[in-house]
């Protein structure tokens, strides 16, 4: 019994160290911004077209439902409000970290742990080379910055959608909704959208790199450590999610 609470509490202090490692070597060492370019390019282009096709489905899913309750009320010109709440403040985060997780994020841990078993992390090290500063880092840099870019361009597309939505097959007058976006969408909570976004990204970037550099068992270790990144970070995802929002409402 004493095993199942221990070895999952000795995984994660690991992993907060190893994020505490990249953190400072971020803030007082030199990294590879080529490296962290690079990665980001490659993180943004697996991530772009499953970013547009999730942001259509939620976007086509959440007006339609919250219309269809608005209609009832007869409050349909809040309906641009209500696009705010959802793409600024919940969807745009959230979707933004599981699509990078999922598609750019599987790819990191597959890439550090084809590297682990074939013994180049190791390697590295004997050389005297670290690789959270040569591999990390830059890693974390780029899942935070794309994470950063679509969030942005999922909130943007999520009010699109909402627009043409809410106008051309609900009816509702231009005017009236964007005049109703400011009322539940301003300046904070486009600040904590963005703090989400960073803190998401964050949190995607450590997992896939930690489980990356963890792994064990040859190929297949390569295969669960891929699958286990995903399933960890959404599942962290949540409770953290929850608390910011919850701390957003206190706040604002």
């Amino acid at each position: 019994m004493a095993a199942i609470v221990v070895a999952p509490a000795r995984e994660l202090g690991r992993m907060l160290a190893m994020a505490l490692d990249a953190l400072v070597i971020l803030g007082t060492r030199r990294f590879s911004w080529r490296e962290a370019v690079l990665q980001a390019w490659f993180i943004a282009r697996v991530s772009l077209v499953p970013t547009l096709l999730v942001m259509l489905g939620f976007t086509l899913l959440v007006m339609f439902q919250v219309n269809l309750l608005l209609a009832d009320l007869g409050a349909l010109d809040l309906s641009g409000g209500i696009a705010g709440i959802a793409a600024v403040q919940q969807i745009g985060p959230f979707v933004t970290v599981v699509v990078v997780a999922g598609a750019g994020g599987t790819a990191i841990t597959a890439d550090l742990g084809a590297r682990t078993i074939r013994e180049e992390i190791a390697a590295m090290q004997v050389l005297g080379i670290d690789p959270v500063q040569r591999l990390v880092v830059p890693r974390i840099v780029a899942c935070v910055a794309v994470s950063l870019v679509l969030n942005v361009l999922i909130s943007s597309g999520g009010l699109v959608g909402g627009y043409f939505f809410s106008v051309y097959l609900q009816g509702v007058t231009p005017g009236a909704y964007l005049d109703s976006i400011p009322l539940f969408t301003g300046v904070p909570e486009l600040a904590f959208s963005i703090v989400k976004a960073f803190v998401f990204g964050l949190i995607a970037a450590v997992i896939a790199c930690y489980r990356g550099l963890n792994v064990a068992g040859g190929s297949k270790g390569v295969g669960d450590a891929v699958n286990q990144a995903v399933v960890i970070t959404v599942a962290v995802l949540v409770p953290v999610s929850l608390t910011i929002s919850l701390v957003q409402f206190a706040v604002l």
